[in-house]
């Protein structure tokens, strides 16, 4: 029992656990306290646990919600779910389902993404897997045994998601233990990489091997993944979380959208503070609800960013919002509490005070740039490249997966390295294999090279796959890149077009130079088609800012013609070659805008 309980929280306490145990007790299963002993379980009893035996790995969860039900708060369901049966001892009852050709819905459907299972229905009758990768890099022979796994248990194909990992869809209810277990046969997991859990970590793609680099970030990464693993106690916080490590490598990693962002900085000496390479502490990034990850005027030693991070999630595991789905991120915590409450909350888990940086303290950060996440790019190491691979948003088939393996296997470093930009890339690729390399890219259907448009969209899976969706993001975002190229129109500079089905912004629309982001737009009396509300002038990193509206309910059809209009509009009006498509938007009011780009005035 945490000595922060007063006599009358003790007391709640012991009751409410008391009930816990009698409807795990009914269920004939264990639930989040776990491993707590049961009687007569046949008959529906249990064995209370006086509050003075509350302890492992579930009891900071348990306390939590104690906390929020004395205050007269209702716990949202999907925490009651996680207190009568943990969605870890749940495993049993899903094989068990599975054999019987059922997939776990409702609740269930909510404890199996613990797993890394998602049941995709109505859109889909099937389940999605999301895996975990660190730092999104995977051995040759793993990327060939997940594009096995996917020809075996799911649709044919996989796709790299936004967080730099692959997903597998149209996995049956039968296989879905069978697609789990084969993915540890092959080193790999999906364990927490779905519902109220750390999310896959994120790091730079192009860490060891990136000339500009401040950091290598894959053994950070690395330890915060097996740590994430190995503890029981950072599974089921009240709602996800996002953790990413940048290096300051050429190719972003977006940590600023980030709940965690860890950004590589170089400490100037003259400032009272050890100079050298640090973690610079950003905190709240969720670009969806409007926000960036703020920087916290804290630095971290290098190798303090695991303990770090776990005292933060831990403050927000006590202090979550446990009865409001919509307001339990960690961004809240921080607008409720303001950073230097939070951070002091931080400094009382983790036993030392963290390190300020004074003004001026930081040199300014490498710039990334936009573009080298495609075509060839010399390493740190000298004769060698990485290649960056272009994909059709995302999607890759099972059979190009193995090819890619070979190539790797046979002319690189073997390995395969996803980016946050829904594509890969092959390192270690040497000066004499770079052409040939190249052509066996394109023999399988893929490409090195791309136009800047094509090379900056990025969707989600829209409502092809996922039922929140209200428009075919992948489709219309793909009709968009091909007229586009289809009538020659060259932008030089980078582009971004961010397209997301629904306002839980998997595909991050407020950071696109253009966003959209799914609606349903009406024609007739009744009837709605697909189609989106359409941003301007979003941007992450040094250039963060959250895009404005321009256009709302405009039909999924109309959009490519009026991407059209507004690149054709920048590119006559810039005020000079180098002038980003950002910069341009932001410079002019939105009925300016609107008329530059010849659309019709709101």
């Amino acid at each position: 029992m945490s000595g922060d309980f007063t006599p009358d929280q003790k007391r709640y306490l012991e009751g409410f656990i008391s009930g816990v145990q009698a409807v795990r007790g009914s269920r004939g299963a264990p639930g989040f306290g776990g491993g707590v002993p049961f009687q007569g379980q046949g008959a529906g009893q249990a064995q209370p646990t006086p509050s003075d035996q509350i302890a492992g790995p579930d009891a900071i969860h348990l306390e939590a919600m104690a906390r929020q039900e004395q205050a007269g708060k209702k716990l949202v369901a999907q925490e009651k779910a996680k207190r009568d049966e943990h969605p870890f001892d749940f495993y049993a009852r899903f094989k068990t389902m599975a054999a019987e050709g059922k997939f776990a819905k409702s609740l269930d459907d909510f404890r199996v993404r613990f797993h890394g299972l998602f049941y995709v229905g109505p859109t889909q009758d099937a389940y999605m897997c999301r895996l975990r990768i660190h730092n999104g890099i995977l051995k040759s022979w793993q990327f060939r045994g997940v594009a096995d796994l996917a020809e075996m248990y799911g649709g044919g194909f996989s796709h790299v998601t936004t967080r730099a990992n692959l997903q597998v869809r149209e996995i049956g209810a039968k296989v879905g233990p069978a697609f789990l277990e084969g993915l540890v046969d092959i080193g790999l997991t999906a364990r927490g990489s779905g519902a109220d859990n750390i999310r896959n970590v994120t790091g730079t793609p192009t860490a060891g091997i990136d000339p500009q680099e401040l950091v290598d970030t894959r053994p950070y990464a690395k330890e915060w993944h097996h740590h994430i693993l190995n503890d029981r106690s950072l599974y089921g916080l009240p709602r996800k979380f996002n953790v990413a490590f940048d290096g300051a490598g050429r190719i972003a990693a977006l940590e600023d959208t980030n709940d965690i962002g860890f950004q590589a900085v170089e400490v100037l000496d003259g400032f009272g503070v050890e100079p050298g390479i640090w973690w610079r502490l950003a905190l709240g990034g969720i670009t969806g609800h409007r926000d960036f990850a703020r920087d916290t005027g804290v630095i971290v030693p290098l190798a303090q960013a695991n303990a770090v991070a776990d005292a933060i999630v831990r403050v927000f595991i006590s202090n979550g919002d446990r009865t409001d789905r919509n307001k339990a991120r960690l961004k809240y915590v921080l607008d409720a509490w303001g950073f230097e409450k939070f951070l002091e909350e931080t400094e009382k888990v983790l036993g030392f005070k963290l390190v300020r940086a004074p003004a001026g303290a930081v040199a300014p950060r490498p710039e990334s740039d936009r573009m080298a996440h495609i075509g060839v790019h010399p390493q740190k190491q000298k004769g060698h490249n990485w290649i960056g691979v272009s994909l059709k948003l995302g999607r890759m088939t099972c059979d190009q997966m193995r090819a890619l393996a070979d190539i790797s296997q046979e002319y690189g470093d073997r390995e395969i390295r996803l980016t946050v930009w829904q594509n890969l890339l092959i390192s270690g690729v040497r000066d004499e294999f770079v052409a040939e390399v190249s052509d066996k890219i394109r023999a399988i259907g893929l490409d090195t090279e791309c136009s800047n448009v094509r090379a900056g969209l990025v969707a989600c899976t829209g409502n092809r796959g996922c039922k929140f969706s209200a428009a075919d993001t992948k489709g219309f975002a793909d009709q968009i890149a091909t007229h586009i190229d289809g009538i020659g129109l060259v932008v030089d500079t980078p582009i971004n077009i961010h397209a997301t089905g629904c306002h839980h912004s998997c595909a991050q629309h407020y950071i696109g130079d253009i966003g959209l982001i799914g609606a349903r737009v009406p024609v007739g009396e009744e009837d709605t088609v697909d189609g989106f509300n359409i941003l301007v002038g979003g941007g992450f990193g040094t250039d963060a800012t959250i895009a404005r509206d321009l256009l709302k309910e405009v039909k999924g059809e109309d959009c490519p013609a009026i991407v059209e209009k507004m690149l054709r509009g920048y590119l006559a009006n810039r005020e000079s070659d180098a002038e980003t498509f950002a910069t341009f938007t932001r410079r002019h009011e939105i009925d300016a805008l609107k008329s530059i780009f010849e659309l019709e005035a709101a």
